[in-house]
């Protein structure tokens, strides 16, 4: 793909390339970001706006392909085109104030409207109508008494509170919602927080993919003593309160933080603590415990887990350590050595939960008791814990659900929507009893984990009291994947759903709406060609293969399908 940008009095203009040869005129609709680049929307339909791929380097003031080994064919769904580079789906909920997304799955356009565009006071603060009628209607010495001013977050949310608002953005997470949530709406209502899952996460809980920062600080100490935020980040101008290593020392210092009084008092900003010469990057306190990746070509994150390096665990887990990141000539054995001679009486050399995930990405039954006792320990991260739910699911083990069933009332609801996920359901009174009361638990999170339990059960056949909150669960479920109408995924989802409950005209109509967003979803497209042949005749079963082929002329797996079923195939389309 290449373009040419251009500039005249009607605006800014892309002439784009694709890689199958066709050229078209674009019309720059606006632009996302500030620095360190910069992206343009184009609108490819009315009221569909989409991210283009070459960005703006707004320090080295020139333009680059943010995915340069992908030459992608127009039709392809990771196309700049397609559903997931969408900006009404995708994107716009975090970067625009009041929008909602308005899509309408019987046309597949989009309505979408914004109160402001970019973060504005009401994307944090809530409407700001209520505030206006608040100072309208009360005297000013009410705000002595009522400081909320009538905003729905206000000064006096409290750290936990204001921790969860940002999390709204800056976090991998799925959304309940179609938009904007109301500021204030718990997390765990609004959204479910994906668990430290490999391919977003090293096994020890360091980054790997785009993650947005808030499920690493929920792994921190700081997280864990009442740090926010707002402790380092101005949410004005979104810069740091203090420059390099005075924004870590107005805690770890000698002097300490009355604020967290669990502080070790003690002098870090010195070469008896950090043994780099004094000014450079090694005696940055985030060169060690903020180690960055680079997202979106040219973007610089910090994890956000403040994790003290444990090159030990790297033949282990296979996640990169901060020492070697810097000294790459150098090998994690070397980095592993060094520590221990400079921090001989180090604590934190023993076991960690990064050699259990490790180990459960390739033997779960082994790992299974440690899971349990990860799960199990209070004093551990929740998201931990939570990943470590869901890593015993895979094994269906009784004994693993009886162990962890205490943790279904845990105070995180994370963890107890993770242990609902191990317990044992058939359609018995006695058999759902550990998971129906959890349908009318107070996180959506919880009650969605719960109905998900319970899939594919016959309905009839439960107790009368949990048939009514089944249904009610059940019917907010449905109203909030109708929000994702426009995710293929989304689709994957309903499809499976519907298969458990033997609705297989429906799992089939399903699966053909995912492959309409994308075709190069092979998932869906096996499971069509699977139903088809069960319920249709030949004829459209050879339809099928042939509409799937054309969509992926390379897939192995749809040509050894076609084989099996005995479908004649034209030979160039089972080319490579």
């Amino acid at each position: 793909m290449s373009v040419v940008f251009s500039q005249d009095d009607a605006g800014y203009h892309a002439l784009v390339t694709e890689a199958d040869g066709t050229t078209t005129q674009r019309d720059v609709h606006s632009v996302v970001g500030i620095e360190p680049l910069q992206q343009y929307l184009f609108e490819t339909e009315p009221g569909r706006l989409q991210s283009f791929d070459i960005v703006w380097d707004t320090e080295k003031k020139e333009w680059f392909h943010l995915y340069p080994d992908q030459i992608l064919q127009p039709e392809d769904g990771l196309h700049w085109t397609g559903p997931y580079k969408n900006w009404n789906a995708r994107c716009a909920e975090c970067h625009a104030t009041g929008f909602e997304k308005n899509y309408d799955p019987a046309t597949a356009s989009y309505h979408s409207t914004q109160a402001e565009i970019g973060v504005g006071c009401e994307a944090c603060h809530g409407p700001g109508s209520d505030h206006v009628e608040w100072m309208r209607t009360h005297a000013k010495d009410d705000a002595k008494q009522n400081p909320g001013y009538g905003l729905t977050m206000e000064a006096q949310a409290g750290t936990q509170g204001w921790i969860e608002q940002c999390a709204g953005c800056h976090s991998r997470r799925e959304a309940y919602g179609d938009g904007n949530p109301l500021p204030g709406t718990p997390y765990h209502d609004a959204y479910r927080l994906l668990t430290l899952n490999d391919g977003l996460y090293y096994p020890d809980g360091q980054i790997r993919g785009e993650v947005y920062v808030y499920g690493s600080f929920l792994q921190s100490k700081m997280y864990r003593e009442g740090v926010g935020c707002l402790n380092c980040h101005d949410p004005h101008t979104t810069e740091l309160i203090a420059e390099g290593n005075a924004l870590c020392t107005q805690c770890h210092s000698p002097a300490g933080n009355t604020e967290f009084p669990t502080l070790t008092l003690k002098d870090y900003d010195t070469p008896e603590h950090h043994h780099h010469e004094t000014g450079t990057a090694g005696a940055e306190c985030k060169s060690c415990h903020m180690a960055e990746q680079v997202y979106m070509g040219n973007d610089w994150r910090a994890d956000h887990s403040f994790r003290i390096p444990r090159p030990d665990l790297d033949a282990i887990t296979g996640a990169p350590d901060a020492c070697t990141g810097c000294h790459t000539d150098e090998t994690a054995d070397w980095a592993a050595q060094t520590l221990a001679e400079w921090y001989p009486q180090s604590s934190h050399r023993g076991p960690h939960f990064g050699d259990a995930f490790a180990m459960a990405l390739q033997n779960p039954v082994l790992s299974k008791n440690r899971l349990v006792e990860i799960a199990n320990d209070d004093e551990t991260a929740d998201i931990v814990r939570a990943t470590a739910l869901a890593l015993l699911k895979p094994l269906q083990d009784r004994d693993a659900a009886d162990e962890t069933a205490a943790l279904l009332d845990d105070e995180s609801p994370m963890v107890r929507a993770f242990s609902v996920g191990l317990q044992p359901v058939a359609p018995t009174e006695a058999a759902v009893g550990n998971v129906a009361p959890r349908l009318s638990d107070s996180s959506r999170t919880v009650r969605f984990a719960a109905l998900r339990q319970l899939f594919g059960l016959p309905v009839e056949r439960l107790p009368e009291e949990v048939r009514i909150d089944h249904d009610a669960v059940m019917a907010e479920w449905r109203r909030s994947q109708s929000y994702r109408a426009d995710f293929p995924e989304t689709h994957l989802v309903l499809a499976g759903n519907a298969l458990v409950h033997r609705d297989y005209e429906e799992a089939l109509a399903e699966f053909r709406k995912s492959v309409a967003l994308d075709p190069q979803r092979l998932d869906a497209w096996s499971m069509i060609i699977r139903l088809t042949s069960a319920l249709e005749d030949e004829r459209a079963l050879r339809a099928v293969v042939l509409a799937a082929l054309e969509a992926n002329p390379g897939s192995t797996e749809l040509r050894n399908f076609a084989h099996q079923l005995e479908v004649v195939v034209p030979s160039k389309t089972t080319s490579d």
